[in-house]
């Protein structure tokens, strides 16, 4: 689900872009939201130092030389947050990776000049010196993850063994060679890890599973503290 803030940057990113008015209806429809949506988000970007010109039914433009206030990180912080997006982007899927670069530039975007110089010019990289063939079930293990649901996978074991489950992904552990996914196995009625390139098939149920996922990812906490470590199945 896209978040208020999420939205009203992608509201401006399409103001942006525009070189005359654009239509309420034109930007509810580019953003996925109602006019109702757009309106609301509208007055609230004004509010917080938008020059926004226009109104409903006529269409807005965004004055030239509104910028975000500049985000301020202290050196150590920035390497941090460049070191992080360069490895996602060069050891996740291919949707995360691309989000990892669209990060990236936003932040770039609204860093003071030698800030960003210093993002544009770091010398901190990520390489994966053994190109892997990303699995193809991560994005959708990520939106179950994201949204609550309970997914139904075909699954092979360590021992090569087929078996079909239904699960609740709530968690997934991104180590240097596999994607470990932590789910709770209806199956097996307990907490279990997958390695996600075992995944033979999957499907997005779209129910949304009993439990709220941060309560089971404080019982899956508790639960490895207890055993000492996890049990993939």
């Amino acid at each position: 689900m896209t978040t208020r803030a999420t939205r009203l940057l992608r509201l401006l990113d399409e103001l942006r872009q525009r070189r005359g008015p654009v239509r309420g209806a034109q930007l509810a429809q580019a953003l996925g939201v109602s006019l109702r949506t757009v309106y609301r988000d509208i007055d609230a970007l004004r509010g917080q130092g938008a020059q926004i010109d226009g109104d409903a039914g006529v269409g807005y433009r965004l004055r030239p030389g509104f910028v975000i206030p500049p985000l301020m990180f202290p050196a150590e912080e920035l390497e941090a947050l460049v070191l992080g997006a360069r490895w996602v982007a060069s050891h996740g899927d291919p949707e995360l990776a691309a989000a990892a670069n669209r990060a990236l530039d936003r932040i770039a975007g609204v860093l003071p000049g030698h800030r960003r110089l210093e993002l544009e010019t770091s010398g901190l990289f990520a390489p994966q010196w053994h190109p892997r063939q990303p699995e193809p079930w991560l994005p959708a293990l990520r939106q179950a993850i994201r949204a609550g649901h309970a997914v139904r996978m075909r699954y092979r074991d360590a021992e090569g063994r087929d078996s079909e489950r239904v699960v609740w992904p709530f968690a997934m552990a991104f180590l240097d060679d596999i994607r470990l996914l932590a789910a709770w196995c209806e199956m097996r009625a307990d907490f279990r890890h997958f390695r996600a390139d075992r995944v033979l098939e999957l499907e997005d149920t779209g129910r949304p599973y009993p439990e709220q996922r941060h309560r089971l990812l404080r019982r899956w906490e508790q639960e490895c503290l207890r055993r000492g470590k996890g049990q993939e199945q």
